[in-house]
């Protein structure tokens, strides 16, 4: 239990000579992804070999360690999911990608012991090995900042944590800084809610602190929701502390001395390294009644949500904690000045505290130095879909999408051609070939009806419908609907229906109109934000790809991809007729004689396909 800010700081001293111990490192990614990959097995296989080697290997930090030691540790993500299982070596900071359970003894035996390179693990493009991973181009056009401790410390150490300079943040702001300078520095930072819409959380932490009441109260939006991202989670599980001590910061600020991180419930491993901190916190005395022998005291308490993408909005969320129906409220009054329990409430994501510490410590300037003008800082995205390389990023804000795609994301996969990026999830909107040298910022994407949301990218091929894209996230968006306000529970359901009849080939000449009109009145008229930002994927592909939705009411998909859409025909000149196809085919749509060319009934065929991987003679096609 540390009692005062002498004891924290000699402790900080020992555990940095301790980490320094650490002569070599051997970092296996954790993250969900690597896990899934078998990670977990890869780790205990290697400690396991060094068992045998009897070499002097530490799974964890401790004060004053006698030897010198191979440092081996359970890290967060590392973002190139692409490449899992994942396996960092220090102090060479060479990569391994794509590790097996296999090549565990090699590691060993010529890494470990003999310092040398297995370069069949290393990542390689175009005949050209990369083997530090700083140097590989997914990382290399990176600027990470709040993902800069993922992958390269032990998630689950508080000591490691404060080795590397955790908790000083906190310790200046509780000892060296008020509440109001503190607030002025975030301010000054231009910070951002990396949430949603981009609002200033300098602002959100000055009104909180200015409302007198007699409890405040520090919230963590961790209910990511958005398809495709993986932001937040990623943080939770890879840097617990840092989420902690940009809480613990903003209640010092505000005068807060409770904060929540609501988590859904998909993320059991994020809860569980939530937990795991807040527990070393609390028994380091970083957390609790009079922290560092200060009158300061917080707590942090951890709400698990089932899933509901609605309590992605701050109400709803807050109505969850309270244990109430996930339903949002009329605003005003406004979280800030009633929110949780009805008291004045801080409400920011993960991603967003988690830029808190580094500011504090650098300073306002230097947040600002990253990013462009009214964008300072950096922004994690999750880039997946159709792309070479798909995982975690981070980059400064207003950084050209062209430069995501391209450069880090290595272009579509397989050589394809772009068509478009779905940016902000089931609320955002689509960008296409034209916008690929706008800077991605929260005021450009607004300015073409787009937003960054939570900071999913899911990039999209030449092969790739732009009207079931719509139909997905429209499906999604209804799904999720709360149900409270008939504009949005009704109103997206009708826009469903519609997108449902087009991609089966049974559209009206009227549909883009009626959607267009129902996409307005929702916006105007839904209680929330999700039912305000629900039509955006439709709007954006009827502004973008209008002429993809005029070939579906004509009965075709220019991308080739809506089942129903498709038709199959018999080249009369390859058929043999054989009948092999008429005797696949479920529905009887296939007719003819044998030794004669088949035809196939167009009213009756279900396009499942069947008929064409059974023809050994290539003349059944599908168009």
């Amino acid at each position: 239990m540390l009692n005062n800010r002498q004891e924290l700081q000699t402790l900080r001293v020992e555990l940095k000579k301790a980490l320094d111990k650490q002569t070599k490192k051997i970092l296996v990614c954790a993250g969900t992804g690597c896990i899934a990959g078998g990670s977990l097995q890869i780790y205990d296989r290697l400690c396991e070999l060094m068992k045998e080697k009897n070499l002097p290997y530490t799974v964890e930090l401790e004060v004053d360690p006698h030897d010198e030691s191979i440092g081996t540790k359970k890290c967060g993500c590392h973002g190139f999911c692409e490449m899992g299982p994942l396996l960092r070596i220090d102090p060479q900071g060479w990569l391994y990608t794509k590790v097996k359970l296999e090549d565990c003894e090699e590691i060993i035996e010529k890494t470990i012991l003999n310092d040398e390179l297995v370069e069949r693990l290393a990542y390689k493009k175009n005949g050209e090995v990369y083997p530090k991973q700083d140097e590989i181009p997914f990382y290399k056009r990176q600027t990470r900042v709040v993902l800069e401790n993922c992958g390269h410390i032990n998630a689950d150490s508080i000591k490691e944590y404060i080795a590397i300079g955790g908790y000083t943040a906190f310790e200046k702001a509780l000892f060296d800084m008020n509440g109001d300078e503190v607030v002025k520095v975030i301010k000054d930072s231009g910070l951002r809610g990396r949430g949603g819409a981009g609002f200033p959380a300098g602002i959100k932490w000055e009104t909180v602190r200015n409302t007198p009441a007699e409890k405040k109260y520090i919230l963590c939006n961790g209910d990511e929701g958005d398809p495709g991202a993986f932001m937040d989670r990623s943080i939770m599980e890879g840097d617990p502390h840092r989420v902690l001590e940009g809480m613990m910061i903003a209640g010092v600020a505000t005068g807060a001395n409770d904060g929540y991180i609501y988590v859904r419930a998909e993320y059991p491993m994020a809860v569980a390294r939530l937990k795991n901190a807040i527990a070393q916190a609390e028994e380091m005395g970083l957390l609790g009644d009079n922290i560092l022998g200060t009158d300061f005291s917080f707590h942090v308490h951890i709400n698990r949500g089932a899933g509901a993408f609605v309590c992605g909005e701050e109400t709803a969320l807050i109505a969850s904690i309270e244990g109430e129906r996930g339903f949002p409220r009329v605003k005003p009054p406004l979280t800030v000045h009633k929110g949780l329990f009805g008291m004045p409430t801080v409400p920011n994501n993960v991603e967003t505290y988690a830029n808190v510490a580094q500011i504090i410590n650098k300073g306002a300037d230097w947040f600002n130095s990253l990013g462009s003008k009214g964008n300072s800082g950096t922004k994690a995205f999750a880039l997946t879909g159709n792309i070479e390389n798909t995982g975690l990023i981070e980059v400064p804000m207003g950084t050209p999408l062209r430069e995501i795609i391209y450069d880090i994301g290595g272009g579509c996969r397989g050589g394809a051609e772009f068509k478009a990026v779905q940016v902000g999830g089931p609320s955002g909107g689509c960008l296409t070939k034209e916008h690929l040298d706008m800077p991605l910022d929260y005021d450009s994407l607004k300015a073409v009806g787009a937003i960054i949301g939570s900071g999913g990218l899911v990039v999209m091929d030449e092969h790739t419908c732009m009207v079931e894209v719509a139909r997905f996230f429209m499906n999604f968006t209804q799904n999720e609907s709360c149900g409270k306000c008939v504009p949005c529970r009704e109103g997206t359901k009708r826009m469903l229906e519609i997108l449902e009849r087009l991609v089966e080939g049974k559209g009206q000449p009227d549909d883009i109109d009626t959607l267009s009109e129902l996409a307005e009145m929702i916006i105007d008229t839904a209680f929330c934000g999700l039912g305000k930002t629900a039509p955006n994927p439709v709007r954006s592909t009827i502004k973008y790809f209008r002429d993809e939705y005029e070939a579906h009411i004509n009965g075709t998909c220019p991308a080739g991809s809506c089942q129903k859409l498709k038709k199959i025909t018999i080249d009369p000149e390859l058929c043999k007729g054989c009948s092999k196809c008429s005797r696949v085919c479920p529905v009887g749509a296939i007719s003819g004689k044998v030794k004669e060319p088949f035809v196939i009934d167009q009213q009756k065929c279900i396009k499942c396909g069947a008929c064409v991987s059974s023809c050994n003679f290539h003349a059944i096609k599908e168009a």
